[in-house]
């Protein structure tokens, strides 16, 4: 921890959190010291593991002139880089990177050193985000997955960053009370809000294609990165996160999603018109796609398949796309429609649409609780239990 400036502490709150500043000159200084240039980025993992190796005996480090690695601790050690790069999903990956980076920038223009982990620091961070100060100005949620970023890409340095400090944790109470806002949910879309929707897509490659990513994330509940990261059968790409079987009754889906694997059912529909299978399967014999990722890139305007995966984002595009083509909620503004379709919207659609069991939901969505399966039931019935005259009023 640095020492307060000689001026004393550049801000004081009432729970006692007093912000030096600190890394920069002093106002009558016009010549400070040369600084170490603060990182933008966290180093890689080392080449070894010393952590992993005994410092004597078979299996000795490649320091200090000592015995170099075995071949099969070298093979560890890159296993171990492999599985630690893999912690964290390519979406939360490239997130965590980018606030890193902008963290780094921060500390660089006001003077601070990103290198070591500082509260006080982080905490005149977190202000600036809540404030929008030099920054652009971010919502709650956005903050606290900054404040995890920041976290993670010291730990990758073998530094730890106390979150529960003062600094921190006040500055972090203090932006919850002040900026929280009740989360914005996005619009949930219908059966009927969804052929709508498929109704407005051409009959040609690229509608197919399209067709059968809306009709199956729905039936299934999925995640924009759930359809998307579809294999046509196991251990066929690097980047999947899941595979699917066709059986006469319908598609069975095995799926990697935030909660862990979890298999998914999606039946055959009432015509060939509302099925997801019949479009799936139409899809992939037009496409000729037998093996590797389900939903690929096509070229401009219905070429060849590419083999790359297709990016989640194209989910939520098209999601927002067919709902303002089709009138989905034609009763909101226009700007109010703009922001509430997305990929989600099919996944908030079934939960809200689907008449069964709520356990049955609930498995299909993959959530660990009936509560958070309720938050998704947009148009759920209210007051069905009405405790008010269930208490003799």
């Amino acid at each position: 921890m640095v020492a307060d400036s000689p001026d004393g502490p550049a801000f004081d709150a009432s729970e006692g959190v007093d912000f030096a500043v600190r890394g920069r000159p002093e106002p009558d200084n016009p010549r400070p010291g040369p600084r170490q240039p603060p990182k933008s980025h966290p180093p890689p993992l080392p080449e070894t593991l010393p952590v992993l190796v005994p410092a004597s005996g078979p299996f000795g480090i490649a320091t200090g002139g000592q015995e170099e690695p075995t071949p099969s601790v070298r093979r560890l050690a890159a296993a171990a880089r492999a599985y630690a790069a893999a912690k964290d999903s390519a979406n939360t990956a490239r997130a965590y990177a980018a606030d890193w980076k902008l963290f780094c920038r921060w500390c660089r223009r006001q003077g601070f050193n990103s290198e070591a982990p500082d509260p006080q620091v982080v905490g005149l961070y977190l202000a600036a985000l809540a404030a929008g100060d030099g920054v652009d100005p971010c919502a709650v949620s956005t903050i606290e997955r900054k404040l995890s970023a920041i976290g993670a890409a010291y730990r990758a340095e073998g530094q730890r960053l106390d979150r529960q400090d003062r600094h921190i944790a006040n500055v972090m109470a203090g932006i919850r009370r002040s900026h929280g806002r009740p989360p914005r949910q996005k619009e949930a879309v219908l059966g009927e809000d969804l052929l709508a929707m498929v109704a407005t897509l051409a009959n040609d490659l690229r509608g197919w294609r399209d067709r059968a990513i809306l009709l199956l994330g729905f039936a299934g509940g999925l995640r924009r990165s759930e359809i998307v990261g579809l294999d046509c059968g196991p251990g066929q790409s690097e980047d999947g996160a899941g595979w699917l079987e066709i059986l006469p009754g319908g598609a069975l889906l095995t799926i990697r999603g935030k909660t862990g694997w979890r298999t998914v059912e999606v039946a055959r529909g009432s015509s060939a018109r509302t099925c997801p299978v019949a479009a799936l399967e139409t899809w992939l014999a037009l496409g000729r796609v037998a093996h590797g990722p389900i939903f690929r890139r096509l070229g401009a305007p219905n070429g060849a398949v590419a083999a790359e995966r297709l990016s989640d984002k194209h989910v939520a595009r098209l999601v927002l796309r067919t709902a303002l083509a089709a009138g989905v909620r034609g009763d909101l503004p226009e700007g109010e429609r703009r922001l509430a379709f997305a990929g989600h919207s099919l996944r908030a659609g079934l939960a809200t649409a689907a008449d069964v069991e709520e356990a049955l939901v609930q498995r299909q969505l993959g959530h660990a609780s009936a509560e958070m399966t309720r938050r998704y039931k947009r148009r759920r019935e209210r007051f069905r239990v009405n405790l008010t005259k269930a208490a003799g009023l």
